[in-house]
């Protein structure tokens, strides 16, 4: 775990809540020297806390190295209570209702094994969870990601502009009389 002081977690949080601010404004909102901000950026990318153009945080590399998906099974009556008690669950990440077995999908992030029962410990208390079933990541392979996607729309949208034009087909075209 890198060791961040709270100059570092204050720059983090910053940047999570607004991604496009620039150095100039986050200095101003930290109360920091222009500086001492760009020099603590520089350094949470070369460190690889940053990631992905500086916006996004590494977890891993903050200290929260363990990932689980945890499948709940929730009285349907209380589902809303349910991902309202999840949302105030810091190390939960998302939270999605499923099909299939179980009814509520979350990723879940802890420091440690024990950090992690305290998170799963908390998931089973909420009223309406009646059972849970949690699968640990052992390694990430491919991360969230949406290049790929967006690329291929770039590249299809590309292609329609440069495609010649049809002429619109009207009816009982191609046939003689």
């Amino acid at each position: 775990m890198n060791n961040l002081d709270p100059t570092d977690l204050k720059i983090l949080l910053e940047l999570i809540r607004d991604p496009r601010i620039q150095i100039g404004e986050l200095s101003d909102a930290l109360g920091i020297a222009r500086n001492t901000a760009q020099s603590r950026v520089r350094r949470l990318l070369r460190t690889g806390v940053l990631r992905s153009g500086g916006r996004e945080v590494d977890l891993e590399a903050v200290g929260y190295d363990v990932v689980a998906f945890v499948t709940i099974e929730v009285s349907h009556r209380e589902l809303d209570g349910v991902v309202g008690a999840l949302r105030l669950i810091p190390q939960v990440l998302e939270v999605h209702e499923i099909s299939g077995r179980g009814d509520v999908w979350c990723r879940v992030v802890a420091t440690d094994t024990h950090n992690l029962q305290a998170a799963l410990r908390q998931v089973l208390r909420i009223k309406g969870v009646i059972r849970t079933e949690t699968v640990l990541a052992l390694h990430t392979h491919i991360p969230y990601r949406t290049e790929p996607l967006i690329s291929g729309l770039a590249k299809a949208a590309g292609a329609s502009q440069h495609a010649p034009a049809k002429a619109p087909r009207t009816a009982g075209a191609g046939t003689d009389s």
